[in-house]
């Protein structure tokens, strides 16, 4: 049990998940309002994990098919719409910045749409036009391989970064006001957004790579550089990227936590869960609903109420506010 003034505390902040996969299971015939034992996301965990704006992936596996990537998207996106439709009195899409403060005044969890994977544009800006046009508010340029705007971090031994596609793209999203996200990129291509892409960029799901040396966390290096741009890095609670060998722990979280306060404060971390697309949890935040323990963990740790609200859930929603139209 979370102490009631821990509990207290995290109820008053405002509480971002940068990355769940849930939709996949929306897609699959679930539904928000099922707690089902399989799961980690559904609206009642939401509520009890007090999640103010919770952003949902929209994942094609490029793996499975070598076409049909962007109609897998739609069908993604259309599943989550369906449930935000359906339970319009709980969730509001977030739109613009203008859109935080709506579904907090309403008292309702806001939901951001994201792409994983630039696959899912099949070499076309103007797909990400339409998806921006249907909802879509922030995208990661790759998964873990190789497509049409750059190497993910499975390919990073080639040394590739972004293609002049992916260079478009980029430039594309700025234009529309989408969060840019380097989750999964390899780190040429890294380093090529922060070359050309001039507002914050997030890594939505990704640790550090010296606390956990997993090809999907991010260096020192990268880290500083990331917050340069007033960006923001979620911590991923996939055990394989909190601790070599796995059997993670809340612990483990708050060390990557740690990690990154030591090397650029407190305003560049937060959380991106994966909750819904990691196949175990860290002990301890099995799943949304755990998610005041780590509100406890870190004031017990000795983070001011100032520092711990803005790893919440401030800081993405900063850079929410500073992008979004």
């Amino acid at each position: 049990m979370v102490a009631e003034g821990a509990a207290a505390f995290h109820r008053r902040c405002l509480v971002v998940d940068a990355h769940c996969d849930t939709a996949l299971r929306l897609a699959a015939g679930a539904s928000l309002a099922s707690q089902r034992p399989e799961g980690h996301v559904d609206l009642d965990r939401l509520a009890a994990g007090g999640v103010d704006v919770q952003v949902f992936a929209l994942w094609a596996d490029a793996r499975e098919r070598r076409s049909g990537l962007t109609v897998r998207c739609l069908d993604l996106l259309d599943a989550v719409w369906r449930e935000m439709e359906r339970w319009s009195d709980k969730l509001h899409p977030i739109l613009t910045a203008a859109d935080l403060e709506e579904a907090q005044a309403s008292a309702k969890i806001g939901v951001l749409l994201s792409i994983e994977g630039g696959e899912a544009l099949e070499g076309s800006l103007s797909a990400l036009r339409a998806f921006y046009r249907l909802g879509v508010r922030a995208m990661g340029l790759t998964w873990n391989g190789r497509n049409d705007l750059a190497d993910g971090v499975g390919e990073a031994a080639t040394g590739g970064g972004l293609t002049s596609f992916g260079r478009q793209v980029v430039k594309e999203m700025e234009r529309l006001g989408m969060v840019v996200d380097v989750s999964h990129l390899a780190e040429a291509g890294f380093w090529h957004v922060l070359e050309i892409y001039p507002g914050p960029v997030i890594a939505s799901h990704s640790n550090a790579r010296a606390v956990c040396d997993h090809p999907r966390n991010l260096t020192d290096r990268q880290i500083r550089a990331l917050a340069g741009t007033g960006g923001v890095m979620g911590i991923n609670f996939c055990p394989d990227f909190l601790r070599a060998g796995g059997g993670a722990t809340l612990d483990d979280v708050v060390r990557h936590i740690d990690h990154i306060v030591g090397l650029v404060g407190p305003d560049h971390v937060g959380i991106g869960s994966d909750y819904d697309g990691i196949d175990s949890t860290p002990a301890g935040l099995e799943d949304v609903s755990r998610l005041p323990a780590l509100t406890e963990a870190l004031l017990r740790r000795g983070y001011g109420e100032k520092a711990v609200a803005a790893i919440l859930g401030g800081n993405f929603a900063r850079v929410f506010r500073q992008v979004l139209p």
